[in-house]
């Protein structure tokens, strides 16, 4: 189990994992439309986790965006301490958001729950779906 700051969401939320091991930039690394990353995995009611983040204000567009098309991801998980555009646009598509987890021991098709406690959020893995 990892914890980490709950920033956006409560109750609890599991579901099927899509990790990105580098910095992600939603401008350009995610299609909102689609519900994909740049490299064609999808993303929507999956729990995205990545290292980090990178890019413009937009990002909190395309975040919100998924949320639009219904392609939205089920949480945002951040590795890393998260910045102040993907939380804006987490809180705008109403996308659950944990930071500060560390590094996580998970792959792609994993299963996570999410338990969210006041401030602080705990991930649980589950193992392989």
């Amino acid at each position: 189990m990892r914890c980490g700051r709950g920033l956006v969401g409560d109750g609890r939320v599991e579901g099927e994992v899509v990790v990105v091991k580098h910095r992600l930039s939603f401008l350009g690394e995610v299609d909102p439309v689609k519900g994909t990353l740049y490299d064609g995995r999808e993303i929507k009611d999956k729990i995205l986790i990545i290292k980090g983040v990178r890019g413009s204000t937009v990002g909190a567009y395309v975040i919100y965006g998924l949320r639009y098309y219904n392609n939205a991801p089920k949480a945002i998980v951040v590795m890393e301490e998260v910045d102040p555009i993907v939380l804006s646009g987490c809180v705008m598509a109403s996308i659950p958001l944990v930071d500060r987890v560390g590094s996580l021991e998970v792959r792609d098709g994993d299963v996570v729950a999410i338990e969210f406690k006041g401030k602080e959020a705990c991930l649980t893995p589950r193992g392989p779906t």
